[in-house]
């Protein structure tokens, strides 16, 4: 995604924690003119999957953090 920040990543993730957080209690939740129900908790919680993957990339991204280097021996 171009132009995807950090906190941009930050804040769709936190509106899926608010539609789980919903639909856990019985609510249903509006995202994008979206309504999920207790029927969309596997959706969100895909989402929530991929959007806390994205955070942690473009946070490492920012910050200059690499993953793990492994050196292996002959």
């Amino acid at each position: 995604m171009a132009g995807l920040t950090a906190a941009l990543a930050q804040a769709r993730l936190d509106s899926w924690l608010e539609a789980d957080a919903a639909v856990a209690s019985n609510q249903s939740y509006t995202i994008n003119n979206r309504t999920l129900t207790r029927a969309n908790a596997k959706e969100i919680r895909e989402n929530i999957e991929y959007w806390d993957s994205k955070v942690q990339q473009l946070a490492a991204r920012e910050t200059g953090r690499r993953g793990p280097r492994y050196v292996v021996g002959a």
